[in-house]
């Protein structure tokens, strides 16, 4: 009797694993893809209206996220509460890399489906060699300037130029030229233009120690022609209100430059003349990274969906809704997009730029470079004094990671 209770059991749990089986193969699931987002309504329009024509048979849904980086820390490995993809800056790559719960792209792609791509953002999807996120669009700093105030052939090529023009146009209430000098994604480009860098790929902060105070020096001498008050509001209300003749600052102050019926010019980055190197700002690629259990079980889908994302279909029509500089070079052919500034800025800037790092120990150098920016150019302190501070700081803090 006791064999036969056995038999039976064990025949009742096969139908129920055959069920369960028959139940996770379902078509209509296997196409359906939650995708989780931080984004603006006019991207995600966009998306929405791009993939119901392109790949009408899959189910998309769209969830926004107002903390999403904390949200995929608490559930990435949770099939039943994480999304299947999600749209996000590549900056975090690292940290869901070694959480384990990224998928790498390439292999979901179709051969030769990224050879249009701009470098620039290629390098910034990849961690450890792999490639885990599809590039859409990316976003850097732009010098922008008000032709009231500054003509066209008045735009600084140099960093010495630009000094020039702020001594003699800063005074009254009226600066030449403003920025967040004081915060770490701003001063990058300075860092840069002088052959540094926060930090390298391995995780070694400050890697050419020399190069960072080098640009510190040097900044300073604009610092003292700025307002000591440099959030973003100050920053953005001085040149919005005619105060401030050029400015350095993202695609997002474009649309209020052009409410406030401003002239709007765009230029390149100045040159450092003792270098020779543009000042080169940090640029941030938002694109779509896929989930590691949802490329196993839904692999078909996905990769239906990538495949749509990499024709410059979906590049322009962000590009038109939202000011985005498309990944994909393509795009730029368009003459729609071709006769955009902004964006054509963008795309000029990518060939100098320099992707956000994505690996982990990122995450404390921002706080590190504000508290050296605050200590050199709000409080005054000494520069090879503050630096070693900021130095130990972050080894100490690196090493805590470890």
């Amino acid at each position: 009797m006791k064999r036969l209770l056995s038999i039976l059991l064990c025949i009742c749990m096969l139908f129920s694993l055959a069920a369960c089986g028959k139940q996770s193969a379902d078509p209509a699931e296997l196409k359906k893809l939650v995708i989780w987002h931080d984004k603006e309504d006019a991207v995600i329009s966009a998306l929405e209206n791009y993939l119901q024509a392109a790949v009408p048979e899959l189910d998309i849904t769209f969830e926004k996220k107002t903390s999403l980086t904390d949200s995929l820390k608490l559930v990435g490995n949770d099939p039943t509460a994480a999304p299947d993809m999600f749209i996000f800056a590549h900056d975090k790559i690292g940290v869901f890399a070694e959480m384990g719960i990224l998928a790498p792209v390439s292999p979901l792609l179709e051969e030769g489906a990224l050879e249009n791509y701009l470098p620039m953002t290629l390098e910034a999807a990849t961690y450890k060699e792999t490639l885990y996120q599809l590039p859409l669009y990316f976003e850097t700093l732009l010098f922008m300037y008000n032709r009231r105030y500054m003509q066209d052939d008045e735009v600084p090529a140099t960093t010495d130029e630009l000094l020039k023009y702020m001594e003699n146009n800063t005074g009254r209430g009226r600066y030449g030229f403003v920025e967040q000098h004081s915060t770490a994604y701003y001063s990058a480009a300075w860092i840069h233009g002088f052959g540094g860098s926060i930090i390298d790929d391995t995780g070694t902060p400050f890697p050419d120690a020399q190069a960072v105070k080098d640009a510190l020096r040097y900044h300073a001498k604009f610092v003292a022609l700025m307002p000591g008050e440099t959030e973003y509001n100050t920053v953005n209300t001085l040149f919005l209100e005619g105060k401030a003749d050029a400015t350095i600052g993202g695609p997002w102050m474009v649309p209020s430059a052009r409410a406030a019926e401003i002239d709007l010019g765009i230029a390149p980055m100045p040159i450092v003349n003792s270098t020779g190197k543009a000042l080169a700002p940090y640029s941030g690629v938002q694109g779509i990274h896929v989930l590691k259990f949802a490329a196993e079980k839904k692999e078909a889908a996905v990769k239906q969906l990538l495949a749509a994302l990499t024709s410059p279909e979906i590049g322009i029509d962000l590009a038109l809704a939202s000011g985005c500089a498309p990944a994909n070079g393509l795009c730029y052919d368009d003459v729609r997009v071709a006769n955009d500034e902004m964006v054509q800025s963008m795309r000029t800037t990518a060939e100098i730029a320099v992707p956000m790092p994505n690996i982990p120990e990122m995450d404390v150098m921002w706080t590190v470079m504000d508290n050296l920016l605050t200590d050199v150019n709000l409080s005054g302190k000494d520069i090879d004094d503050s630096f070693d501070a900021a130095l130990t700081q972050a080894n100490q803090l690196i090493s805590a990671m470890k």
